[in-house]
């Protein structure tokens, strides 16, 4: 049995919470630590929770500590930046690249982050744009293995209203017999499939730089 530390970003988030509650059952990882700017409501002899301000790398630096597995699951939305693509893009891309340098200044091996299907650069779509572009700024950093979960629309249960994503929920879910082949991948999917997949992949021996579709 191993005994991994995990540190999770984005632990208040669908996905980012179903991963501490994965990381927390597994018996592979002996502590569970959480960068949040909110307390999650769990209390468990493995969970640490540290208050973190991500615009200040000292203070992020520090509470990231020294451990082995870095989930990033951290992301927004257009509605809570109130359309400020720059709040947008120091959230979903700075908050994960600070991430990585740190981590690996704290000797972390390996790096799993949640991106988009689709997730391009060069995309004319801010948000397949940015979700290439982090994914892009992620290369470089010398982990062990850095995992790039590329799921679709996630199904799950959110804190916050979102009647848009929950139409296209139904459509997709509705509409997913016709994805068949390579558009399997588009499907809808749980965040707990996600979540399960990452904590999965994070105990593998894979290495270098890996993109992971995950159908249902």
């Amino acid at each position: 049995m191993n005994e991994l530390t995990a540190v999770v970003l984005g632990a208040t988030g669908l996905t980012g919470n179903l991963v501490v509650q994965e990381l927390l059952k597994d018996k592979d990882y002996k502590n569970v630590r959480v960068l949040v700017r909110k307390t999650l409501s769990i209390i468990h002899p493995k969970l640490q929770q540290h208050l973190v301000d991500f615009n200040n790398k000292e203070d992020f630096s520090k509470k990231m500590e020294e451990g082995d597995v870095i989930f990033c699951c951290i992301g927004t939305t257009q509605k809570k930046v109130k359309g400020d693509k720059e709040l947008y893009e120091k959230i979903d891309h700075d908050i994960p690249v600070n991430a990585a340098e740190i981590g690996i200044s704290h000797h972390f091996k390996k790096f799993l982050i949640v991106s988009a299907v689709g997730a391009n650069e060069n995309s004319s779509n801010f948000y397949l744009s940015l979700k290439g572009k982090t994914e892009n700024s992620l290369k470089p950093f010398p982990f062990e293995s850095l995992s790039i979960f590329q799921p679709s629309i996630l199904n799950g249960t959110r804190k916050e209203n979102r009647p848009a994503e929950k139409l296209v929920q139904t459509l997709m879910d509705l509409l997913s017999f016709l994805l068949l082949g390579p558009l399997q991948k588009y499907r809808a999917i749980g965040a707990d499939n996600v979540a399960r997949a990452m904590v999965y992949e994070s105990k593998q021996k894979k290495q270098g730089y890996i993109i992971t579709n995950i159908r249902r």
